[in-house]
């Protein structure tokens, strides 16, 4: 029966489409053999837990919580609620036979039958009428077959007598010699039979109370938890388009940029390669006129004599001086680096669709300029306004009438409600919203009431064509103009905290900002003494040969 269920079961929706039977294991699927109950309040057959046990702990194969087994059997305790439930509903099953007129039941017959628990026999409901009426009979407890008293549970299996008390702090039943061989103390704590069974019911009901808020919480949660899924997947798709509608519009952005910063670079590149030519067909020109004058000078010196050289030779020095004087552009009037400030432009160009300091709305929008950035909140030129779009609260210029303003739905509204108040953080927005929902939850309910008074009327219009309940049109009318002014207080009353979050928003938003400022920076900074670092260690590895150097001739030259 255990063989090959080692691993373990599947996810949760897997196990709400199995017959989960109270009665049949998870495992083998079948009926209990000998249930065993873990730590974490699952049941499995002792044949399907066997061999599962490691180093004293054993694993829930549907929730995995560790469970400590003791005893060399490596196996938890028997169950023996679950027990008595499975041999019950095996006592059931079976053909029942009235001791009376030995007419055997079948199963569908079995809720007719009745069991005698002073005779300890079944009857069928006609012997019950004609033989268990008289007067002798009268002390006789008779119940249904269901409900009949085993003899296990009759009589003390020490003292082989009837229970007649129970004691409220041992939680056991009694005999008469249980109770005498009891301490006084012990015996004050002792009530009867019947009075501990409907004590007993009480609180059992009270239990029952208390695990049908937990079962509901638990169905509300798993709701939660669902919608929170569905919730996720849609945000994931909504930034998968966000991230690849940006990137597309990011890429066509940078590529009329890039066209436009390589139309930039080759007109630098001309003009700067035309004045450097310029320059040197001058100097190209100049250089065969210093030649031949310096040509002329040796000639001049070696040739004529003092009265020629005092004829002559100042013009000619006057002709040097002059040719020194002329203005020779003998540097480069620019330099040769061509900057484009390629990523300056880059980032002015990605500038209107990353926001360098983004205000994150509250929600976001299909029709969203960027992440938190709708089309509604964006000013000419790029700029962020200060107006965020809140679910339920429209910018000022619009009324209450003018459409539908809200951008989620309210159940999205009521689960990012519920996520942010689970956080548990004591914030003025949180309070806010607490408030909010009871109110919102009061006039919800009161809507409703109308709603269905309405419909009623409607559907005594549509079947009846007539109106059963004319008196109440003027009620629902009265009660619709006092729910109108209720709601457009409350509007008012949510409108009006407006600016506090706002300002509160904003010092957030300011935070955040300067955050990463100062975050950029310290990266800047770092790579900044990365780069003098770099310089430093390049320099020193160019002078290190020169030092070697001097240093072997300093020590040479030491001794003398």
């Amino acid at each position: 029966m255990a063989g090959g269920i080692f691993s373990p079961l599947g996810s949760c929706s897997e196990l709400e489409k199995a017959n989960c039977h109270p009665l049949v294991c998870l495992l083998c699927h079948e009926p209990y053999q000998h249930p065993c109950l873990l730590d974490c309040y699952h049941n499995f057959c002792a044949s399907c837990l066997r061999g599962r046990a490691s180093d004293g702990r054993l694993r829930c194969p549907l929730c995995g919580h560790p469970s400590v087994v003791r005893g060399g059997t490596g196996l938890p305790p028997v169950d023996r609620l679950l027990q008595f439930l499975v041999d019950s509903s095996a006592d059931c099953e079976e053909d029942a036979q009235c001791a009376n007129c030995d007419r055997r039941c079948t199963k569908a017959e079995l809720d007719t039958m009745y069991f005698c628990n002073t005779c300890g026999q079944p009857l069928c409901a006609p012997c019950r009428e004609e033989t268990h009426r008289a007067k002798m009979f009268t002390r006789h407890e008779i119940v249904s077959l269901s409900k009949r008293t085993k003899d296990i549970h009759k009589k003390c299996p020490l003292h082989e007598e009837p229970y007649i008390m129970f004691s409220t702090e041992k939680k056991s039943m009694l005999c008469i010699n249980c109770f005498r061989d009891m301490q006084g103390e012990s015996r004050a704590h002792c009530i009867d039979i019947e009075t501990a069974y409907m004590q007993g019911c009480q609180r059992l009901d009270q239990a029952v109370m208390a695990v049908k808020e937990l079962q509901t919480s638990t169905r509300e949660a798993i709701v939660l938890l669902k919608a929170m899924i569905e919730e996720v997947r849609n945000s994931a798709s909504e930034e998968e388009a966000a991230i690849n509608s940006l990137f597309g519009r990011m890429q066509e952005q940078l590529s009329e940029r890039k066209k436009t910063l390589l139309k930039a670079v080759q007109s630098q590149h001309e003009e700067k390669e035309k004045a450097f030519k310029e320059q040197l067909a001058h100097l190209a020109s100049l250089l065969p006129t210093l030649q031949v004058h310096l040509v002329t000078c040796s000639a001049f010196l070696s040739s004529a004599n003092k009265a020629e050289f005092l004829d002559l030779g100042y013009q000619l020095m006057e002709r040097l001086q002059r040719i020194v004087k002329l203005p020779h552009r003998l540097r480069p009037a620019q330099t040769s680096k061509i900057n484009s400030e390629y990523r300056a432009e880059f980032a002015r160009c990605l500038e209107p669709l990353l926001m360098l300091t983004p205000r994150r709305s509250v929600v976001g929008s299909a029709g969203g300029i960027g992440p938190g950035i709708t089309g509604t909140n964006m000013l000419p030129g790029g700029q962020c306004s200060k107006t965020l779009m809140v679910p339920g609260c429209p910018p000022d210029s619009d009324k209450m009438s003018a459409g539908p303003m809200v951008r989620k739905p309210t159940m999205h509204r009521y689960i990012s409600t519920k996520v942010l108040l689970a956080e548990g953080r004591e914030t003025p927005f949180a309070e806010h919203c607490r408030n909010y929902e009871n109110t919102y939850r009061m006039l919800q309910m009161e809507i409703q009431g109308l709603k269905d008074q309405v419909q009623e009327l409607h559907r005594d219009l549509t079947k009846h064509h007539s109106l059963i309940k004319t008196e109440i049109m003027s009620e629902i009318l009265q009660k619709s103009l006092q729910m109108d002014v209720q709601i457009a207080a409350h509007y008012s009353a949510v409108e009006m905290m407006r600016s506090v979050f706002e300002e509160v928003w904003e010092e957030t938003y300011q935070r955040v900002a300067n955050e990463q400022e100062i975050y950029e920076a310290q990266l800047h900074d770092l790579l900044q003494l990365r780069q003098e670092n770099s310089c430093l260690t390049t320099i020193t590895k160019q002078i290190a040969p020169y030092v070697r150097s001097i240093a072997k001739v300093k020590e040479r030259l030491e001794p003398r």
